[in-house]
Parts: structure tokens; C-alpha cells; sequence
């Protein structure tokens, strides 16, 4: 897996550093940035979708070390979920074998894409204990109910919270998997902290009986054990958003009565194949291994960066090719022979450029414009200092 030092060639601002800003939200650490980075189901992986999440994850931690601010990242693999459990019976697998392949395979796509390894890596099979904690400082709050066997969180106020509307909240929450036709439950919005195992599904041990974590509430849970009651930064896609980490939020600040959960969000805009966004329950993947036989690993890298990150994008070949012409504009900037006599304010322009809400083409630009010192800067803050990987 790819090296989590800061960029190597250049030493990290000495000065008092501007906040990074990420959608208005200023975060200038008096300790290390906490970054909760939700990751991946291992099954189907790894796709374009999960890669951009993870990709501008790590680009927010080395900007956080540029500019003299370490991050401290923990990134969860949700290692026991219905759709894991149904991957691994079609194929005749145990679950947690199953698990084990695909994460050994993110593990190789993710070191090809230069994202660093994490300094945590919660599973959430390894975290039963964690959910059964939270759910019982919800129960006894006030915030969460039992009901044959479930323990359903409150979540009547979740969607309000999160600015949508019931038939909106509705349709979401049913997209994601939520359960609607269950007995037992006060409100369609309460969502199960633990529930009870059918034949065939991870099955643990619990005041409640033999069951198994529900969705938000692993990540929840995992958050609270790697970070306490509070992180810096939630990241994800734009569809984790709602309901997810409406929900994890919710429940953390119910069992904690700490808020806000996270102190700012980065949530990357969907990735699109002709028009309909990417993802494995409908099959229209690009996966990073059949990409990267097409195009070396800073191309992808930059392809995935290269953008306004909040808008949804679509992945075709035509995105990485542009980015690969647009490296070869900053590898030639970069060996430009001509130094400027304020090379270091044109770092500080970049810097300042990807500080702004992690605004790569305006860095770009800067670097390109600059040349020599400039672009050398951003090629390592962006970790696309190799021609292929």
C-alpha cells in the first residue's frame, strides 16, 4: 500500500497556516484532523465509484500534511451486510472468505492509485460489541426501543435533519435497503441498531439475542471506537449522505449527547455510466483493475481529482485521457529549467488554491502558469509524482 508521509520533496508550511475550507467550513487543527472516511462493502470491488471517494479522502489528508496540519484517517470495511451475505451464496462462499478476497484486491487497486493506507481500518465484524454498546446507551437514553428482537433507533426527526421531505426521505431510505414491512416499529423512519439472524446470516450474540448490527448503525459504532464522540471530517459519496450519515450522526449524537457529529463533510458527486449512476446492485461498473490495464495509475488518479468535486461526473475514456495530456502539461512545467525568484510564493499559490474547498484545477492552473517549483509542489501534494505505476 501506498506511503502515508506527507510529500516527500518539499517540507510541510512552517508558517501558521490558512484553514482549509471545506464547503464553508473552516478546519485549522489544534490537533489532528479525525477523518471518518466510510468504505467499502467487499464485494464487486473495486469500481470507479468507490475509487473517487477514496482518492479525494486521501488528497484532503495530504493537503491536511502540506500545509503543516496531520490527519489521522480511518477508513471502515462493513464486512457483514445482506448483500455480502447474498454475494457470497451465489458464489457458494462463506461470507467472511469472500470478504477477505475482495479486500485484498481493493488493497492492490488502492496502492496502484497512490491512496495511502489508513492509520485505522475498522471492520465491522470486529466491532459487534461496539454496536451492542451503542444500542444500549440509545435504549437507555430514551433514543432507541426494543421489539422482538430488534432494537430500532427513533428516527422520525432524521429526516428533517437532513433537509428532506417524507416522500423523498421515503424513497431514499428504501433505495439504501432500509426495511419498511417489519413489526414491531413506531415510525417507517426507526432503523434497526441490531436484528435478529435468519438461517444463513451472520448470527452474534447479544442481550437481544442471536443477531447482527444493522447498516448505519456499524458505522456509527466504528466511528466511536476509532475517534470518540466526534470527527473532523465525514466522508463518502453524495448518496451516502442521506439516509446514511444522516443516520450515523443521529445515533452518535443521541448515545454521546456530543454534537455536531462531525465538524464539516466531504461528499463526492456520483459517478455516472451514460447518465445512470454507478453501482453494483445495478451492474453498470468500471472497475479500477479493467481502467488501470487502459491507463497508469496517476492518470486514473488525476482523472478522479481533475474536477469540481462536488458536481456528478461521467466515466468514460475521454475524461482519462485528458487527464493524461493535462500530467504531461505538468511534468513538462515541472522540468522547466527556468526557476522564478519567488518560487516559494508560487507553492504558497497552490497550496493556498487547494486549501480553498481541495480546488484542484485551480491548482493546476496556478502550477502550470508558475512552472518549475510550483508544479514539482503539486505533482507530490496530489501524490501523482510517478509517469506510471
Amino acid at each position: 500500500m501506498a506511503s502515508d508521509t506527507a510529500p516527500a520533496r518539499y517540507p510541510v508550511n512552517d508558517a501558521v497556516p490558512a484553514p482549509l475550507v471545506l464547503d464553508g467550513a473552516p478546519l485549522l487543527a489544534v490537533a489532528p484532523l479525525r477523518v471518518y472516511t466510510c468504505g467499502i462493502t467487499p464485494y464487486a470491488v473495486t469500481h470507479v465509484g468507490h475509487a473517487a471517494t477514496f482518492v479525494w479522502a486521501d488528497l484532503l489528508a495530504s493537503v491536511s500534511k502540506a500545509s503543516g496540519a496531520k490527519a489521522e484517517v480511518s477508513r471502515n470495511i462493513t464486512d457483514v451486510d445482506d448483500v455480502l451475505t447474498a454475494a457470497a451464496a451465489r458464489t457458494g462462499q462463506p461470507y467472511d472468505e469472500l470478504a477477505s478476497v475482495q479486500q485484498f484486491q481493493f488493497g492492490r487497486d488502492m496502492e496502484a492509485l497512490a491512496v495511502a493506507r489508513p492509520k485505522h481500518e475498522p471492520k465491522a465484524r470486529a466491532h459487534v460489541a461496539s454496536v451492542i454498546r451503542l444500542a444500549a446507551a440509545l435504549l437507555t437514553n430514551g433514543a432507541a426501543y426494543e421489539s422482538e428482537g430488534y432494537v430500532y433507533f427513533r428516527g422520525t426527526e432524521v429526516p428533517g435533519r437532513a433537509g428532506l421531505e417524507v416522500d423523498e426521505a421515503r424513497e431514499l431510505s428504501r433505495a439504501y435497503g432500509d426495511q419498511h414491512d417489519v413489526p414491531g416499529r413506531e415510525s417507517e423512519f426507526d432503523v434497526p441498531v441490531w436484528r435478529p439472524s435468519a438461517e444463513g446470516d451472520p448470527a452474534f450474540p447479544s442481550p437481544w439475542g442471536w443477531g447482527r448490527p444493522g447498516w448505519h448503525a456499524e458505522c456509527a459504532a466504528m466511528a466511536v471506537a476509532t475517534f470518540g464522540s466526534s470527527v473532523d471530517v465525514l466522508v463518502g459519496g453524495s448518496d451516502l449522505a442521506s439516509p446514511h450519515h444522516a443516520y450515523q450522526a443521529a445515533m452518535v449524537e443521541a448515545a454521546t449527547d456530543v454534537t455536531p457529529f462531525a465538524r464539516a463533510t466531504l461528499h463526492v458527486g456520483e459517478v455516472r455510466q451514460d447518465g445512470v449512476k454507478m453501482s453494483k446492485s445495478l451492474g453498470n461498473l468500471e472497475l479500477v483493475a479493467d481502467l488501470l490495464t487502459r491507463f497508469p495509475g496517476p492518470v486514473v488518479r488525476l482523472g478522479l481529482l481533475h474536477r469540481d468535486r462536488h458536481e456528478p461526473w461521467e466515466c468514460e475514456d475521454a475524461v482519462f485521457e485528458a487527464a493524461a495530456t493535462t500530467l504531461d502539461k505538468l511534468y513538462a512545467a515541472a522540468g522547466s529549467p527556468a526557476e522564478r525568484a519567488d518560487a516559494g510564493s508560487g507553492r504558497d499559490r497552490v497550496l493556498a488554491a487547494l486549501l480553498a474547498d481541495l480546488d484542484v484545477p485551480a491548482a493546476v492552473d496556478v502550477a502550470l502558469a508558475e512552472g518549475g517549483d510550483a508544479a514539482r509542489y503539486l505533482l507530490d501534494v496530489l501524490r501523482v509524482t510517478e509517469r506510471s505505476a
